[in-house]
């Protein structure tokens, strides 16, 4: 749905996004992860076709930026961190009113928004004024607001920002439901929980890319996981050894703490396997987890490198100056 080559964006003298290669797929929910300042909004802007890059291009849906930016804005929905509703409106003439700019019509449109209205859960509240809404219900009309057109990529920025534990797992589940309509999704969020549960693949950036994989590949940082087997029986963990070694997905077995710790390439893919020989050689399992690190701790390992890596730069800048 989306590629993305070499994009960049200059404010005057200020760099916002440079060097950004990305792709997304049909029916993918992809995340752009990181601080406040980071670009992601800037980098939804250019792919939405609201700003022009400086440098870089991308092809959205078939259409290239810049000529076919127009093209892009119609099959483009999106969600700002702030919604911008009309107050004195009731929802149903805010959808109308979005739906009419995108060019639609009589029984078209009146269709479109009841059905958007429906899918958000508002149908009940359509004919209130949304200066008396609920920050969610906003959010739920906003989100409604951005789809009204059957938008073929949807651009979600902070989609559950500032919403109580209940509205925003409501937004959650909504995203979610959106990935089986096939629609392509990318959203910007510096919320590592969001962007884990949500999120198909995950881009972490700090005014460029700093890695992209997919939130369990993130977790493991380039490096083998490993499954923690904890056993419940007259036999040690170590008795399980030899039977462990000998399987080709196995690159390395050891005990630690009375359990079992076993080096996999591809865990979800190989821990049956594994659990499947360790019962027939006897084992008795009440735990199977795998270990790696927190997507936490990845984002603050590389956005922490980024920063340093900055500082170093400007330094040297200074110093050469």
């Amino acid at each position: 749905m989306i590629v993305v080559e070499g994009l960049r964006k200059e404010f005057g003298q200020l760099t916002a996004v440079h060097d950004l290669s990305f792709t997304v797929g049909d029916g993918e929910i992809f995340g752009l992860l990181g601080p406040n300042g980071a670009g992601k909004t800037t980098t939804v802007r250019m792919l939405a076709g609201l700003i022009a890059p400086t440098a870089g291009g991308a092809i959205v849906n078939g259409h290239t930026l810049g000529e076919g930016s127009q093209r892009i804005r119609a099959l483009s929905g999106i969600l700002t961190e702030s919604p911008g509703l009309h107050e004195r409106l009731t929802a149903r003439q805010n959808l109308a009113f979005y739906g009419r700019l995108y060019g639609l019509r009589g029984d078209k449109l009146a269709a479109a928004v009841e059905r958007y209205l429906g899918v958000v859960g508002m149908l009940e509240h359509a004919d209130r004024r949304v200066n008396g809404f609920s920050k969610g219900m906003r959010q739920k009309i906003a989100i409604a607001r951005a789809l009204v057109h059957e938008p073929e990529v949807i651009y979600l920025d902070e989609p559950t920002s500032g919403l109580d534990p209940f509205a925003a797992k409501t937004v959650r589940d909504f995203v979610a439901t959106l990935r089986e309509l096939g629609r392509s999704i990318v959203v910007c969020t510096h919320n590592l929980d969001e962007a884990e549960r949500l999120c198909d693949r995950i881009a972490i950036m700090q005014g460029t890319l700093l890695r992209v994989d997919t939130p369990a590949a993130l977790r493991r940082h380039g490096r083998n996981a490993s499954v923690r087997i904890t056993l419940n029986g007259a036999r040690g963990p170590e008795s399980f050894l030899d039977a462990l070694v000998a399987m080709p997905a196995v690159l390395g077995a050891q005990t630690r703490d009375g359990d079992l710790l076993v080096e996999l390439t591809d865990p979800p893919l190989e821990t049956p396997d594994l659990i499947a020989r360790l019962v027939a050689a006897g084992a008795r399992i009440t735990e199977v987890r795998e270990e790696a690190a927190t997507l936490e701790e990845v984002y603050l390992r590389l956005v922490g490198e980024a920063g340093e890596r900055d500082a170093r730069a400007l330094t040297g800048d200074e110093e050469a100056a």
